[in-house]
């Protein structure tokens, strides 16, 4: 990170428990230290063991990796992030609207059977990323399932994981690929509207459709960090701690930018 970015990143991270006078030992490196090596390995795609020399030995860094990974530190973050974006942009910290959809990638053999399958669809043995982006893309929601789950029957649970964190979202847009009883379920479930934007049958070539480009637009920044190109995760909730770590870069950047123009 720059200086312009921890700048942006220190005031929003997590606080440890030894330094809230609640015990524990203290840590052992500085979390600018921990942020970098963590976010190196995300935008660059290596394996742990070949964490440059230049940051703490990589065992440190899984450890960290893997305590904001279990204790939801990640999430916590990215979403404090999130909502200094979304005030910086004139809006509420919490959204009101979102729009889902589902990205296949191809998963490494380190992933287990249990967690991969077939999309029939895409042709891709792998996994499958369910997401919920608000109106300006940043993300709401992850859940990494395998390949060949469906999108309404992740949808259902991804939604209500989403409508519990975020009590004002109301609107949700979504591709064809979720019509049915999911709609009536959001609705009687979560009093959440599920509006299907479809695409035209008298349509030819490629068409930008409204509110779905949304969506894409953000897996099109996943698919700039190298280890999120193929799934190299052996377990889901890495999968998608990965997810929130690319996003939480995505936006650091974007509070820098609107913090120079202002200069």
């Amino acid at each position: 990170m720059t200086d312009a970015e921890w700048a942006v990143v220190r005031p929003l991270l997590p606080v440890p428990g030894w330094l809230r006078g609640r015990g524990g030992q203290p840590e052992a490196y500085c979390h600018r230290a921990m942020l970098d090596a963590v976010r190196y390995l995300v935008d660059n795609g290596i394996k742990w063991r070949a964490m440059p020399g230049d940051f703490p030995p990589w065992d440190r860094v899984y450890a960290f990796f893997r305590r904001w990974r279990d204790h939801v530190l990640v999430r916590e973050f990215h979403d404090r992030l999130r909502g200094r974006v979304r005030q910086k942009e004139g809006r509420d910290a919490e959204p009101t609207a979102g729009v889902i959809d589902s990205q296949s990638v191809k998963a490494d053999a380190v992933v287990g059977a249990d967690s991969r399958g077939f999309d029939g669809g895409k042709l891709i043995n792998g996994r499958k990323r369910h997401v919920v982006v608000d109106a300006l893309g940043l993300l709401l929601g992850v859940m990494v399932t395998a390949a060949d789950t469906g999108d309404r029957a992740a949808a259902k649970v991804l939604l209500a994981q989403v409508a519990d964190a975020h009590h004002r979202l109301e609107l949700v847009w979504a591709d064809g690929g979720y019509t049915g009883s999911l709609v009536e379920h959001c609705l009687a479930a979560f009093a959440l509207v599920l509006a299907i934007v479809k695409r035209s049958d008298d349509t030819r070539g490629f068409v930008v459709l409204p509110k779905r480009w949304i969506v894409e637009r953000l897996f099109a920044h996943l698919m700039r960090s190298r280890r999120l190109v193929r799934d190299f995760e052996r377990r889901t909730t890495s999968a998608e701690a990965m997810v929130y770590w690319s996003m939480t870069m995505v936006m650091t950047r974007r509070l820098v930018r609107s913090r120079l123009a202002r200069a």
